[in-house]
């Protein structure tokens, strides 16, 4: 700790993360004063100023509102104030503070506090930065296509730029099949809205691990459980007053169902390990390709968060429902591959196209786009032809799948048992290959995938 002339202005260094705390207060054991204060901030940028609401010559309120004027000073700030003064600390945090601590000061929870503090800031910026190269790198992405869905989609995007301009834009809920873009909508309501300055978290829910999916989502504090070796910001406070988007909704947890709802209803969350509830300022944006409505039904999707999630919701038609749109996707994948792989004058010949429009696609535009990049990697230049796309067209759902019944036994079978029979079949005639079983069934590999588990197939 390095101690100064001014003996209520004191400047000091973390160890363990080497970072430098600046503390202006109005007791010696700190340290204090405004002017002071104001003089080391003129000097060097501390990584995080610890604030008394009231000092010796001036107010600590008055000393953050200098702050917010200064865009030079990029830095958190941690405001403590005695009992009876939680107004100036409110006040403090509507002003730009991270947090606040009441006196008198607990030593062991302003080292905690601090330290949460620090790294939150770190995650911030590492997040802002990541917002910034992702805005560049997506810049002028925008959903492809003139078939009359996807300009409905347009137009509901267009509108609820007004919507997210308050303070608290309502959830909005997308619905669509793997691979339809439920991402692209998401990036594009961030960027057409207030927050597009703002961060961008992803969280995928079907890929989160199962026993850290809680801490992940929620943080934790320093010892919540055994691998807990440090607090840590969970990925909803990380996304601060930006958007956090939840891919894949309907793979959460029933447990977490229920914390979801209360940061939705209450906007508020709780750390894993502590009692203390934390604001929550993030636009949330969830999606699924799984039919919430039916799994509530079903008692496996609460029906509580599906009513929550579902204040606006935008549904996302398959590629082959779109027309056209598939030939203006190819065309524009071909092109940029082309650009990307210095591989000029390419282009889809006839033949090509009228096989792109025949395709069932079941996995959407991802399937789309993977197929073109491997066909402009493969070709030797001139037209694409239909054997460069290695087309294998599926017909229409369930007409290639037979289905065998001993006789008497059609008036006992029941839906689950077709289905049932159907993906059997399916498996056996692909040898246990769930892509192309599911292209034979014509549903997505992850429709498959899930009814595979229902009927414990695995």
């Amino acid at each position: 700790m390095a101690m100064h002339s001014n003996p209520f202005v004191t400047e000091t260094e973390v160890p363990r993360m080497q970072r430098r705390v600046l503390i202006v207060e109005d007791e010696a054991v700190f340290a204090g004063a405004v002017g002071e204060g104001a003089t080391k901030l003129q000097e060097a940028t501390p990584d995080l100023l610890l604030l008394d609401m009231r000092l010796p010559d001036g107010s600590g309120l008055d000393f953050l509102a200098g702050l917010q004027d200064d865009a030079a000073n990029a830095f958190p700030v941690l405001v403590m104030s005695a009992y009876g003064e939680i107004e100036d600390a409110v006040s403090a945090m509507k002003s730009g503070a991270s947090d606040y601590l009441k006196k008198p000061i607990d030593l062991d929870e302003l080292l905690l506090t601090v330290e949460r503090v620090l790294e939150q800031d770190e995650l911030s910026q590492k997040l802002t930065y990541s917002s910034k190269r992702e805005q560049h790198a997506h810049e002028g992405v925008d959903l492809l296509g003139a078939s009359p869905a996807i300009t409905a989609v347009r137009q509901q995007i267009e509108r609820l730029q007004q919507v997210t301009a308050a303070s608290m834009p309502p959830t909005i809920l997308i619905l669509g099949e793997t691979g339809t873009g439920k991402d692209v909508v998401a990036r594009l309501l961030h960027a057409n809205s207030a927050r597009a300055l703002r961060p961008f978290v992803h969280v995928d829910c079907a890929s989160l691990p199962k026993d850290l999916i809680e801490a992940e989502l929620f943080g934790h504090e320093k010892g919540a459980f055994t691998s807990a070796h440090t607090a840590r910001t969970g990925l909803i406070e990380a996304a601060e007053d930006g958007v956090l988007f939840m891919d894949e909704i309907g793979e959460l947890p029933m447990d977490l169902q229920a914390k979801l709802l209360a940061v939705l209803e209450r906007r508020t969350l709780r750390k894993v390990g502590t009692t203390r509830e934390r604001p929550v300022a993030a636009w949330i944006i969830a999606a699924t390709n799984r039919d919430l409505a039916a799994l509530a039904q079903r008692g496996e999707f609460r029906s509580d968060l599906y009513y929550r999630l579902n204040v606006l919701s935008i549904t996302l038609a398959p590629l082959r429902e779109r027309g056209d749109d598939v030939l203006l996707l190819a065309r524009h994948f071909v092109q940029q591959n082309a650009r990307r792989y210095g591989l000029p004058g390419l282009s889809l010949s006839a033949a090509a196209a009228q096989a792109l429009r025949s395709y069932h696609w079941p996995g959407n535009v991802r399937e789309l786009k993977h197929m073109i990049e491997r066909a402009v990697l493969l070709s030797g230049g001139g037209q694409l032809s239909p054997e460069s796309l290695a087309l294998n067209a599926p017909a229409a759902p369930g007409t290639e799948t037979s289905l065998e019944l001993s006789p008497g036994t059609e008036t006992d079978l029941t839906l689950g048992d077709a289905e049932l029979m159907l993906i059997r079949n399916a498996l056996e005639k692909c040898n246990g290959n769930v892509s192309k079983a599911a292209r034979e069934l014509g549903i997505t590999r992850m429709a498959l995938r899930y009814r595979i588990q229902k009927y414990n197939l695995e």
